[in-house]
């Protein structure tokens, strides 16, 4: 059908030309007699175009039929040889793959987006710095790292990469040099550098470190579901020829560790439960270079500090801690005195509201803490009305009768306030000792009262800030001390109070060494008759 139309207009078309050339030479033929054979002339071009016509129409017609597609009833639709497949099924697998990819190009633009975004912020925040470095306001230039910072950021994440030890492995001095791996499952951590209150397996309690480890994840089913042309794996197909699709449920393991002046790499593992092959994935995450956030000026001779002391009883501790209170030059004292069962939040809620001159800093402490002078400073440094709150990690020391047991006596305490693994540990579950301003504390609404006795209330404040607004500075500091003093376990506790009783009394009283040490006492000093028996025989014979 669309050979006959196309040959009619071309005939159609070639008759109007005829035809114009007719109505011409009719209107010649009023002034110059034309000729007979100027008749035939004529018919012998009419055929001439009309065989023309017909050639062209055909060499279309051939070229047709050469570019058409074949459409054969019998054609097989493609799938597993030998088996049959309806109608639904193809429809279903096309609308599986149309919607993969449609998932992966938007996660695509998405990603790039974010790319783009993430350039243009590091771009214009490096090319202020490098204008600030060269400018040198006030005749201070920021220095940062000697080596110049790449213009183009994703070179200089790329050296990153080569820097740390991920594909080659780098020359060590020592096997303390090496820094250890972390494992982790989907729901475990099993981590090396515990403390004294956590677990060797734990879940990733703290919310940056969970939401890592999901991204990390996710981004490795990313690279597996959707490789690159260079990555190293084959498209390997589900039992139907389905694409295979890896998803949270295949991950085995992972190992992660971070480089701190490079970046973190993480090593994830994956596996199909009726496939033998696992699938590893390699990340990185680069750290980029420093970037100033601010640089400002603080006063602090000014900054008055309250120091509140909860305390029932302790004689000796209270006058050892206004010993040391004295020699720090304070003279300014308030007792506040109350007729009533001893309550610690209790107390420092009395304590905290007894100052009405204004803003003040305030430090919650206790009898039988001892604190310096430049850990004052550190409070007035990190703490700052409506913005922050210090919370100190002690250091506790053990018992000096057993850290010192090879002495007749223990030495003075200002010779026992040393960081070292046999004289005591960061006090890490511990939240009594706290820098915070008068109007925060008010703020957040002190402490609870419903708590009885010593402890549970620190953490109950502590939980507040979290929950607040508020920065929450968190960190060990060396001028801040727990002093060691006896815990006694009340006979009148349950079996199980007095278990957990035991094991803080054990936590606090000496190192794992010197624990040992007196657990293997008998077995020691047999060994050492022997050994003097020995060098006694030898010296007689």
């Amino acid at each position: 059908m669309e050979i006959l139309i196309l040959f009619l207009l071309f005939y159609n078309l070639l008759q109007k030309v005829l035809t114009s050339k007719e109505l011409i030479s009719l209107g010649k033929s009023r002034l110059i007699r034309m000729p007979r054979r100027g008749l035939i002339l004529q018919t012998r071009t009419h055929w001439l175009l009309l065989g023309l016509a017909l050639l062209c129409s055909l060499i279309l017609f051939l070229y047709l039929l050469e570019c058409a597609p074949q459409t054969d009833g019998n054609a097989s639709l493609p799938g597993i040889i030998g088996e049959n497949y309806g109608k639904e099924y193809y429809q279903a697998l096309l609308q599986e793959q149309e919607e993969h990819y449609q998932t992966r190009a938007t996660s695509l633009k998405r990603q790039i987006a974010q790319l783009k975004q993430e350039l243009q912020e590091m771009s214009e925040k490096m090319r202020s710095l490098q204008e600030r470095k060269n400018v040198g306001a006030n005749g201070i230039s920021y220095q940062g790292n000697k080596e110049q910072a790449p213009s183009d950021l994703l070179e200089f994440l790329h050296s990153q990469i080569d820097k740390a030890e991920v594909s080659i492995g780098a020359k060590l001095p020592s096997e303390y040099g090496v820094i250890p791996f972390e494992s982790f499952t989907l729901m475990k951590v099993f981590q090396l550098e515990m403390g004294l209150t956590r677990h060797p397996e734990e879940k990733p309690v703290r919310k940056d470190k969970r939401d890592e480890l999901v991204e990390v994840i996710e981004a490795g089913l990313e690279v597996i579901n959707n490789p690159d042309e260079d990555d190293e794996q084959e498209d390997e197909d589900g039992p139907l020829g389905e694409k295979l699709i890896f998803n949270e449920n295949d991950f085995i393991e992972g190992y992660y560790r971070t480089e701190k002046d490079k970046g973190t790499q993480y090593e994830l593992f994956f596996k199909k439960a009726d496939l033998m092959e696992y699938r590893h994935v390699t990340l990185f995450r680069p750290f980029g270079p420093l970037m100033k956030v601010k640089s400002e000026m603080i006063d602090i001779t000014r900054s008055v500090i309250n120091i509140i002391v909860p305390l029932a009883g302790r004689t000796e501790a209270f006058a050892q801690f206004m010993q040391n209170f004295s020699e720090s030059n304070f003279h300014n004292y308030t007792l506040v005195s109350l007729n009533e069962e001893f309550n610690r939040g209790r107390g420092l809620n009395v304590g905290a509201r007894a100052w009405d001159k204004g803003e003040v800093l305030m430090f919650f402490c206790d009898v039988d803490i001892y604190f310096s002078a430049e850990f004052l400073n550190s409070c007035r440094l990190n703490a700052e009305p409506g913005k922050k709150v210090f919370y100190p990690v002690v250091f506790s020391l053990y018992n000096p009768a057993i850290v010192y047991a090879n002495l007749d006596v223990p030495p003075p305490v200002e010779q026992q306030l040393v960081h070292k693994k046999d004289s005591g540990f960061w006090r890490d579950f511990g939240f009594g000792m706290t820098c915070q301003y008068q109007s925060d504390f008010l703020t957040i609404g002190g402490f609870d009262m419903e708590v009885k006795g010593w402890g549970g209330e620190d953490v109950h404040l502590y939980r507040k800030y979290l929950h607040s607004d508020l920065i929450v500075i968190r960190t060990p500091v060396p001028g801040l001390f727990h002093l060691w003093h006896e815990k006694r376990c009340a006979d009148e506790l349950t079996p199980e109070q007095y278990r957990m009783c035991i094991q803080s009394k054990a936590m606090n009283e000496a190192s794992h060494s010197h624990l040992g040490m007196l657990v293997f006492r008998e077995e020691i000093e047999t060994h050492l008759h022997k050994q003097a028996y020995r060098t006694n025989s030898e010296a007689v014979g």
